[in-house]
């Protein structure tokens, strides 16, 4: 993929997230690798006004490579995960209400549903709290994300990453879904019933020829 193109992608993904009402007050952030650098979306620009031009090209220590804007305040916690994930190509980070609501409670998500498989693991775990745009966020959301694709911040939001941007994009969509049903049956006093790590390892391997976006 050019740069240019991946440029429109990463517009692309930041509008899709905004239009779907994950970013109250322009939260939350996306960025993809470019070589062995990063594209990422700036700080502050509502994603409607946003434009391919407006990302800003960091290197993996921070550095600003090219861009008039300022990058997202989150850039540490994207470096980082790029540092530490080889696999992981784009980073989608949203404020989703359901999410968001459960990451205030401290409370991961369980294996209540298969889908829980294609966040990377048998849970979606939430991550300790830091101030945000700190590195010991950062290192908190590196953590949370060991062997998984996506990851709660308490009192915060949600992280997810991808082979690609689709993937990533789908995922952090899919945590926010999962969110909301379990959060309707604790509201209706229900038990979730838990699947057990050997349903989900089933789960995940048939994930791996049914298609699923990365």
């Amino acid at each position: 993929m050019s740069e240019r193109a991946l440029r429109e992608e990463i517009v692309a993904v930041a509008q899709a997230i905004d239009r779907a009402g994950y970013c109250p007050s322009k939260s939350g952030n996306v960025s993809a690798r470019l070589g062995d650098d990063l594209l990422i979306t700036p700080s502050g620009l509502p994603y409607a006004q946003t434009t391919p031009e407006d990302l800003i090209h960091l290197s993996l220590d921070g550095r600003i490579l090219s861009g008039v804007r300022k990058p997202s305040s989150e850039w540490p916690f994207h470096t980082a995960i790029y540092r530490a994930r080889p696999d992981a190509q784009a980073i989608v980070h949203t404020h989703s209400p359901r999410a968001t609501a459960l990451s205030c409670a401290r409370r991961g998500i369980p294996a209540f549903h298969y889908m829980i498989a294609l966040c990377g693991g048998p849970d979606v775990r939430c991550a300790d709290y830091a101030t945000f745009g700190t590195p010991e966020l950062a290192e908190n959301a590196v953590q949370g994300l060991e062997g998984r694709k996506a990851v709660l911040l308490a009192n915060h939001g949600v992280i997810a990453l991808g082979a690609s941007l689709a993937g990533a994009h789908q995922i952090v969509a899919e945590v926010e879904n999962l969110a909301g049903q379990y959060l309707d049956l604790l509201a209706a006093g229900l038990d979730p019933v838990i699947l057990d790590d050997g349903e989900m390892q089933r789960v995940a391997a048939r994930f791996a020829g049914y298609g699923k976006v990365d």
